[in-house]
């Protein structure tokens, strides 16, 4: 007779088993207490072991010569199939079967240069081939390029990326920090009017096209250095059906049904397709990206830039995933990506649906190499972090480790909120960050109930001295002080979130007469005072505080 003994822990048997690790297996034991055999697909990785894995080999689709690699981490999977097609259109594909290595990655080698074709892996856990549940086709978490059809799903295939590109010598823009006057921008409304004169409007070539009045003519014309990209790398377009609902979720705030910001990231490492397409409106049952070409597009865009002398920086977002579309990280391991509940529900502390586990070590390496890959491959000068308070420190501290080795000039901003507020930890860190105190103290938060000092009003703990503490930098030795280093704080009135300052004036002054604090040479007095003193980008701040004010 046999009897089933589950083993959860590492136990003194381990001893008697040489370079076996029996966590989470289940021994099929005799009478007489010897190990028959073991089925090491019973349960799911216990946290402790997922912990541990990490491996250093190259994820995606590697080309070399007449060989591609494909390898991708899952470690609670128990099959994996790469999926092979040679038109994005096609439904049937070539399936080749991964196999796993003890680090957790799946990998499989094919003899042939397969630059072009579209792929995706089908990823089955236990409960899935028990239940005879059918696998969706997920992209991969390391594409350098994807096409997407605009569905709510998104679906997605990934593309075998191997093209070379001219850089013509362009190197990074190395640039002190306090010398940043930076232009928040999305690529896609700064020349889709046809005011802005563009042959390609809304995309990465009509951004730095030239002879015409928008894109990079007006930015220059702003006197910038630096622009920060709204999130451009490939993300969930399209949102559900407005007034209809996915999994207990309903659209009832967009019956534009698009997403257009960019903050549901879908892929690290792939620019946004949408941004490379001459077509206009977003229209639903399309396929986007099939020819690779956003990838150029991007490049050319940065190295327009760099030639203007202007830095460009990336909003970025690691610490959520896409939300509603079938495909990605939820499918390959939903326990190993995602911060879970005790009943495995997703935590929602970005109110984005699926909070990434930056912790993890695999993890933390994609976003590693997501950041160092756009360095090195897109020239990109700098990073912007969404709620960069719900990545863990370590991650962080490696982030700004690891690039540094590359460009010790690399930009880092993040903004210091979600799952807590603590710009003085990214400061300490030696990142920068959002300035909140100076936006909330000078504009106000609404302007109805929220006004700032430019209106006569003050908020909280504002006073006059907390205007000059501003000035100097917010810093850590003053009061309410949140940077050890004046350009650690990233000074600024508006941004994509909240009303815009000329959007707070027309409002207020549409229901009562503007307070002036002080007089106009007083103000003007001041800025002599204290603006000379002050780098490029302080400057520019208490010049529109100044301006704002003498309205």
């Amino acid at each position: 007779m046999k009897k089933h003994i589950k083993i959860f822990a590492l136990v003194a048997i381990v001893l008697l088993i040489s370079k076996i690790n029996i966590e989470g297996f289940t021994l099929f034991i005799s009478e007489n207490k010897e190990v028959i055999s073991a089925d090491t697909s019973q349960h799911k990785l216990s946290q402790q072991k997922l912990n541990s894995l990490y491996s250093s080999k190259e994820l995606g689709a590697i080309v070399t010569d007449s060989l591609t690699v494909f390898r991708m981490f899952a470690p609670n999977a128990k099959e994996v199939n790469l999926h092979l097609f040679d038109k994005v259109t096609d439904t049937n594909s070539k399936d080749f079967k991964m196999y796993r290595d003890e680090d957790g990655v799946w990998e499989v080698s094919i003899s042939e240069d397969l630059t072009n074709k579209f792929y995706g892996y089908k990823v089955s856990s236990k409960e899935d081939l028990e239940n005879n549940i059918p696998p969706v086709l997920c992209v991969d978490p390391y594409a350098k390029a994807v096409a997407t059809f605009t569905d709510y799903l998104n679906p997605r295939k990934s593309i075998v990326y191997n093209k070379n590109y001219d850089w013509e010598n362009d190197k990074w823009i190395q640039r002190d920090w306090r010398e940043l006057i930076i232009y928040e921008m999305h690529v896609r409304d700064l020349t889709s009017h046809k005011s802005s004169g563009s042959n390609f409007p809304g995309t990465y070539k009509g951004l730095v096209e030239k002879n015409t009045t928008g894109g990079i003519n007006y930015i220059k014309s702003l006197g910038v250095n630096t622009v920060e990209l709204l999130p451009s790398q490939e993300y969930g377009y399209m949102e559900i059906p407005f007034n209809d609902s996915l999994n207990g979720k309903f659209n009832t705030w967009n019956p534009y049904e698009r997403n257009h910001w960019g903050y549901m990231t879908s892929n690290f490492f792939a620019p946004a397709a949408y941004y490379a397409e001459n077509i206009g409106t977003l229209k639903k049952g399309m396929w986007l990206g099939e020819s690779g070409e956003q990838v150029n597009q991007f490049k050319d865009m940065v190295k327009a830039f760099h030639k203007n002398n202007i830095a460009v920086v990336m909003d970025v977002v690691y610490n959520h995933l896409s939300e509603y579309e079938i495909g990605n990280l939820k499918e390959i391991d939903k326990d190993y990506y995602f911060r879970l509940d005790d009943k495995d529900n997703f935590i929602s502390e970005s109110y984005c649906g699926n909070d990434l586990k930056t912790e993890r070590p695999m993890l933390r390496k994609l976003i590693i190499d997501s950041i160092i890959y756009w360095m090195k491959e897109y020239h990109v000068d700098g990073f912007r972090f969404d709620l960069g308070k719900l990545i863990d420190w370590e991650t962080i501290e490696a982030i700004i480790r690891e690039a540094k080795k590359i460009n010790p000039s690399v930009v880092f901003v993040c903004e210091p909120w979600g799952g807590g507020y603590d710009p003085m930890g990214f400061s300490l860190r030696g990142w920068g960050s959002w300035n909140d105190q100076i936006r909330n103290g000078v504009k106000g938060e609404n302007p109805f109930n929220g006004l700032g000092w430019i209106f006569g009003k003050w908020q909280g703990n504002n006073n006059p001295d907390r205007i000059k503490s501003y000035i100097r930098g917010t810093l850590i030795n003053e009061e309410f002080g949140l940077f050890q280093e004046p350009e650690h704080s990233v000074n600024y009135l508006e941004s994509h979130d909240g009303y815009t300052l000329g959007v707070a004036f027309a409002r207020f002054v549409q229901y009562q007469s503007v307070e002036i604090l002080a007089t106009a040479a007083a103000l003007l007095a001041l800025a002599a005072l204290l603006g000379n003193r002050a780098p490029p980008a302080r400057r520019l701040l208490l010049a529109a505080i100044l301006f704002a004010t003498a309205l």
